[in-house]
């Protein structure tokens, strides 16, 4: 449909404006794509801007003042229709640039530096209307040698975009593609829920995810590969941690175009942590939400990748762990500073 391409022209404007950085050309962008009482939501420890000049002043001035030749780049761009009639674009890659000043404490490295994102902008009547974005904090800590949490299971590396090469989607939208695509990322997830009553082999993993899988994970998780990788370094501890978690996607935006899938929600998942606990949290039995934005990518009808970013700092935050502050006790010994 031509409407989807013109949504991702909208988004992309602000896309330019953050490859080449222009604080100037930002300030316009904004003002001609965003709408003034747009619903603006950013991963902790920025949460609902009050305006979309913060956008500037909070979210991207800092970011490039931190990192030197701050740069964006995009590895998958895809747009839908969702519930409620909601148009949607959703951008997946990464911000970098030369690490050279302190951000959010974080102390600079000089060396270049990569953050994951994971940016959903729902548009109406040719206005981006809100964005729901989770930043990979973390692992800017984990390459300034400053990191705070547990030990990661799975693998924690610069994770790829497609290994097709082909998540910038420009052509115009193939109904019968995208509606395949959706109807598999649709029937996993409600497959996942029937671990509660019948176990692993309810959830028939094997129907919908390629053998040589790759699930990439937020720092702090890591990427797993296979479905046996996928089982071990996250969803067992997850599932084991997490018993009582309800998700349902009908309360988030789930959409696709071609053979990509798009999920994103404000949260999107409740439960409390139980039994052993999860990523070294200890089992307190508290209920949590969990911000969990997602891609999957479509090969021969089964999953073949997915990108998952959680706003783990949000997680810690809602069970009282300050988890910029450990880091900020981590620095003390790069910087000197000793309390008597």
């Amino acid at each position: 449909m031509v409407i989807h391409n013109r949504n991702k022209e909208i988004v992309n404007k602000l896309r330019k404006c953050l490859y080449d950085y222009s604080e100037v050309d930002l300030a316009k962008t904004i003002e001609c794509v965003i709408a003034n009482n747009a619903i603006l939501q950013f991963s902790f420890p920025f949460e609902t801007l009050e305006s979309k000049q913060e956008l500037l002043s909070r979210i991207f001035n800092p970011l490039a003042k931190a990192f030197v030749g701050l740069e964006r780049r995009d590895t998958i761009v895809m747009s839908g229709n969702s519930n409620n009639n909601s148009q949607w674009v959703g951008c997946c890659g990464y911000y970098t640039g030369s690490f050279e000043k302190p951000w959010l404490d974080i102390l600079p490295t000089g060396h270049q530096v990569s953050m994951r994102f994971h940016e959903f902008f729902r548009i109406e009547d040719g206005l981006i209307v809100e964005i729901q974005a989770v930043w990979d904090i973390p692992e800017v800590m984990m390459q300034a040698g400053a990191w705070p949490l547990s030990p990661s299971l799975g693998r924690e590396w610069h994770v790829p975009g497609p290994a097709t090469q082909d998540g910038i989607l420009t052509s115009e939208h193939n109904d019968v593609i995208t509606k395949k695509s959706l109807d598999i990322v649709s029937d996993m997830c409600r497959s996942l829920g029937n671990f509660a009553h019948g176990g692993v082999e309810a959830m028939e993993l094997e129907k919908y995810w390629h053998p040589n899988c790759s699930w990439y994970g937020p720092s702090g998780i890591g990427t797993a590969r296979g479905i046996k990788g996928f089982r071990n370094w996250h969803q067992i501890p997850f599932l084991k941690a997490l018993p009582n978690r309800i998700g349902d996607t009908n309360k988030g935006y789930l959409f696709a175009e071609a053979d990509y899938v798009g999920f994103t929600a404000w949260p999107g998942m409740s439960m409390a942590i139980s039994q052993d606990g999860w990523l070294g949290i200890a089992p307190s039995n508290q209920e949590i939400t969990m911000r969990s934005l997602d891609f999957w990518r479509i090969e021969n009808g089964l999953i073949r990748e997915n990108w998952v970013l959680i706003d783990l700092l949000d997680v810690y935050n809602q069970i009282g762990v300050d988890v910029l502050g450990r880091m900020r006790e981590l620095n003390k010994a790069r910087l000197g500073i000793f309390e008597d």
